[in-house]
């Protein structure tokens, strides 16, 4: 589904919306997507949150099965890109184990497009020659990312999943070698028209996040290209869906 901007859909994304039996959806998918269903269509919302999965991830793994096997077109609809960190993987393997036919349609990952809507590019000659996208947590909830490693590469650094541990990545970071100085930055509901950010270094990012109230869905982004989120910040055109 992409990042929040309803226009940022592929247009196949749409089209497998608008003849699906079944919508099973995450919980940042923008309702005006889902609102182009056709009248037949259930909707079955399987949306998690940090620390709290009312459907736990078996579950769903069912729900695609059961609804698949009942002969209905099933659209498993995630935010961004359904193998970043959506667990698209995981839950096509199990479609594979029931011989269940699938096709992935790839979406715009918010760690580009949503740094983009923010004037922030991933890459640029003169600041950054690669980027890294990582989760602030890993599949065992609490165990912590390699924030050594982390911290000794070049490039620009994008975290997702990872508000709830904010100042204690950026201390981890600069513990680790990065200065306090590296630019960084806080974009929350990155593409949607409720988009709201924060520039700042490693050393105040956290403390100016907390002022303005920055919290999940957000990313987190570390490099040199931050310094370019003034000026190259647009005014997005926000367009219905049809």
């Amino acid at each position: 589904a992409g990042p929040g901007d309803t226009g940022l859909i592929t247009v196949k994304g749409l089209h497998c919306i608008q003849s699906a039996d079944v919508i099973v959806h995450d919980r940042l998918v923008n309702p005006e997507l889902i609102a182009q269903a056709p009248d037949h269509c259930e909707i079955i919302n399987v949306g998690k949150e940090y620390d709290h999965h009312p459907i736990p991830q078996a579950e769903i793994n069912q729900i695609l099965v059961r609804q698949a096997q009942a002969g209905k077109q099933v659209v498993r609809l995630k935010g961004g890109d359904p193998y970043v960190f959506g667990r698209g993987g995981e839950e096509a393997e199990v479609l594979v184990q029931h011989g269940i036919k699938f096709e992935i349609v790839p979406g715009i990952s918010s760690a580009i497009g949503g740094l983009a809507y923010a004037g922030i590019p991933v890459t640029h000659r003169h600041y950054a020659s690669g980027f890294h996208v990582v989760t602030g947590h890993t599949s065992q909830g609490n165990e912590q990312q390699n924030w050594q490693r982390l911290a000794q590469l070049e490039g620009t650094l994008i975290i997702l999943m990872g508000m709830t541990r904010l100042a204690e990545i950026c201390q981890q970071l600069v513990q680790y070698g990065k200065s306090p100085a590296t630019p960084a930055a806080v974009i929350m509901h990155a593409s949607h028209p409720k988009q709201e950010s924060v520039t700042g270094t490693l050393e105040t990012l956290a403390l100016k996040a907390e002022e303005r109230d920055l919290h999940a869905p957000a990313l987190i982004v570390i490099g040199d290209v931050v310094n370019l989120a003034t000026t190259l910040s647009f005014s997005p055109t926000w367009e219905k869906v049809s």
